[in-house]
């Protein structure tokens, strides 16, 4: 017979001492939109709150999936919630990037994803239809993505307590032996390649709240990854790194990236691509194409001997035909990003506290 474990109704004390997003955030007591944009605030959420509290049962590694191994066979797991605003948006609907925002997830660890649990919040008072296109949405991503919805849930909650649809995830699949992709293993001389042009989700999102209008209808680029990882690991090459730069976009990734690797990361700007609708925007709002979140684009660290054929295996596939090497790995400066101008200066190009357009996916 086990023995009872106790549980304390005491709250845990949260030492806010070392946080570094500024005043007066840095002392609320309360959760701010910062908290989950996917940069300084969300780590610090993250190491001072979460970590601590869930104690010895918490893993070390934190990327979007773990690699675990059970009964022998290596298996990849990650879940994901999504509460994009509006739900849908040109390019794609909240469905679309349930589905393919997990399975990505699992892609960047080399994974091949097997099943979807799908979780569904709505609010009291959405229109059914709007509910079946979502679902019917998510259903077409799946076959899309070759991967099975096997299990769910759904939760209604009071009028006014949500925004029609929040939708939460779980992913596995399977990582074949020898396949190892994770961000510590970037190394100094491993070349940054990106899978095609960037902004394109965060600025599809954002010119359909506030009534907000562009010349041109920007759509956005919410793809599965995981055909594209999948040429990309079948050249044989040594992929090192795979990261899908989400929330506060390619900036945010690649500084997560020089952190946990403890390398610097070089970038020449003039080879970054930023479409024009996304630059004409960003420029329009005060905005870094750099911090916009994407949802069908990968970034990838790849050894020197491998990183010609490993474009080349890209640029073959349709989600990787504007793939382009935009940076290396160096020695210099662990833990930062700089990035080379067009007029021939260099600045950093740092991770943002919090998140320039929230509830982007």
């Amino acid at each position: 017979m086990h023995e009872k474990t106790e549980v304390s109704a005491t709250p845990p004390v949260i030492d806010m001492d070392g946080w570094v997003c500024p005043m007066p955030l840095r002392d609320s007591p309360n959760i701010v939109m910062g908290h989950g944009g996917g940069g300084a605030m969300s780590g610090e959420l993250i190491e001072h709150l979460f970590l601590p509290a869930f104690g010895a049962a918490s893993e070390t590694g934190l990327a979007d999936s773990a690699v675990i191994t059970v009964g022998g066979t290596k298996l990849a797991f990650t879940t994901d919630s999504f509460v994009v605003k509006p739900m849908v948006f040109p390019g794609g609907s909240i469905g679309e990037l349930a589905v393919n925002g997990t399975v990505n997830d699992l892609a960047m660890v080399g994974a091949r994803p097997a099943a979807l649990s799908t979780a569904f919040i709505l609010e009291e008072g959405t229109a059914l239809v709007d509910i079946a296109g979502i679902a019917a949405a998510m259903g077409t991503a799946a076959l899309g993505a070759d991967v099975k919805l096997v299990t769910g849930d759904t939760k209604v909650v009071d009028a006014g307590h949500g925004d029609g649809v929040y939708i939460n995830t779980a992913g596995i699949g399977v990582v074949d032996d020898g396949v190892d992709i994770r961000p510590e293993r970037a190394r100094p001389g491993d070349v940054v390649i990106v899978s095609g042009e960037i902004g394109l989700h965060g600025v599809a999102v954002l010119s359909c709240r506030e009534g907000l209008e562009f010349a041109t209808t920007v759509f956005s680029d919410t793809a599965p990854l995981n055909g594209l990882v999948a040429a990309m690991i079948a050249t044989g090459a040594d992929v090192h790194v795979l990261r899908d730069p989400t929330r506060g976009g390619v900036a945010a990734t690649l500084n997560e990236i020089a952190r946990v690797a403890k390398v610097g990361i070089a970038l020449d700007e003039r080879t970054i691509p930023v479409p024009a609708e996304v630059r004409d925007a960003c420029a329009l709002l005060g905005l870094d194409p750099m911090y916009v979140a994407n949802e069908g684009k990968l970034i990838a660290f790849v050894p020197p001997p491998d990183a010609d054929r490993v474009l080349a295996a890209m640029r073959d596939h349709p989600l990787g035909a504007r793939s382009v090497a935009i940076g290396v790995c160096v020695e210099e400066h662990p833990g930062m990003v700089v990035a080379r101008t067009a007029l021939g200066g260099t600045r950093v190009v740092d991770l943002p506290a919090g998140e320039q357009l929230p509830r982007i996916c």
